[in-house]
């Protein structure tokens, strides 16, 4: 019996990419294998904890790491990793911040939901968070402008598709912050295939999805410098308690990083184009739709593709009640745009998405 079945879950495709409330990614059976070891075990976890940390600066270039539950706790960890500087006192009082640089200055267009808003993550550490710029554009003057204030503990930037207006020059905010003394923070949850760019911003934290494209188990990784990553480990003895990550979580991340380490990427993103390319090719045939291949806005390699038909919303319903579910990007459906993301999907699924299309749309 699968467990699907064990459970009366549904099965569905998962064409909507790395999203939470569809799983987020699958694990490979080497990291599976390993979670499943280690359940069973007993660990010394500052040890198991040091050891990922020893792994994440190898793989990344960063001076330190740690695993925390999932990125938006990695948003708060972070931020309050500012605010305390690891001192046990400042550590235990949180989300008390009296005598503490309380402001966080984010972009404001870099406000983003994941499912809840990552001013929710960043004031969940007990900070005030100030907008710089509005909702469609955000300038180094206006960044300027609120690094200027009083009492800033960070500046935080956001990379992902989800953020509106402009790309911000993310180095250039970074060093603006740094002439203030002011740590810059970056929140890249489904970067991780290009975090050794991100910390090439000279981003003091960089904080990345485990289980999207990395296909750990629930995870989050923090790397950068070393005293804030102590700072942030710190955390365990004060708001980071709720928020700790458990060990099969942090096995699963080792064995992922060593799978990622183990594989060849440039044929890794080679094999995806194609899979890519193919799916256009045979969307293509079916009347009353433009298919096109389309790149990941913030630089990672991956592609999607992009679906403009007559009443998406309609389609995406129709897919989404279909047996099994397929699920897709519905963000666009206002303009009748919808997108597809394969990299999750086996040859068997992603004929089984072609095959709907055709039914949905002939």
């Amino acid at each position: 019996m699968s467990i699907h079945d064990r459970y009366r879950l549904s099965v569905v495709i998962n064409a909507r990419g790395t999203y939470t409330p569809l799983g987020v990614s699958r694990s490979s059976d080497a990291v599976a294998a390993a979670v499943a070891e280690a359940l069973p075990e007993f660990f010394v976890l500052d040890e198991l904890r040091d050891r990922a940390s020893e792994a994440i600066a190898q793989i990344t270039g960063a001076q330190a790491g740690a695993v925390v539950h999932c990125t938006a706790a990695g948003i708060t960890l972070a931020v309050a990793a500012t605010m305390t500087g690891g001192d046990p006192r400042r550590t235990a009082a949180l989300p008390d911040t009296t005598d503490m640089h309380n402001r966080v200055v984010l972009p404001a267009c870099h406000v983003v939901d994941y499912g809840h808003s990552n001013l929710q993550g960043i004031r969940l550490a007990g900070a005030q968070v100030d907008l710089a710029g509005d909702e469609d554009a955000c300038t180094l003057a206006d960044l300027e402008a609120e690094l200027d204030g009083p009492d800033v503990a960070c500046l935080m930037l956001v990379s992902s598709r989800l953020t509106r207006g402009e790309p911000i020059d993310l180095a250039a905010a970074i060093k603006a912050a740094h002439r203030r003394g002011v740590p810059a923070i970056i929140d890249g949850a489904a970067q991780f295939p290009q975090i050794a760019d991100l910390l090439a911003t000279g981003a003091d934290l960089v904080l990345v999805s485990g289980q999207k494209y990395l296909g750990s188990p629930t995870a989050g990784l923090v790397a950068g410098s070393w005293p804030l990553v102590q700072a942030v480990r710190a955390q365990d003895k004060g708001i980071g308690r709720v928020m700790k990550p458990t060990k099969e979580a942090i096995i699963g991340v080792l064995a992922a990083l060593e799978e990622w380490q183990a594989i060849d990427r440039v044929k890794w993103q080679a094999d995806e184009r194609a899979k890519v390319d193919a799916f256009v090719a045979a969307v293509s045939r079916i009347p009353g739709i433009v298919v096109t291949a389309v790149p990941d806005p913030t630089g990672l390699q991956v592609s999607r593709v992009l679906l403009k038909v007559d009443d998406a919303k309609r389609i995406a319903t129709e897919l989404e009640a279909g047996s099994p579910p397929i699920y897709v990007m519905t963000d666009r459906v206002d303009d009748d745009e919808l997108m597809l993301e394969l990299v999750p999907l086996n040859a068997e699924e992603i004929a089984a998405v072609l095959a709907r299309l055709w039914a949905v749309l002939t």
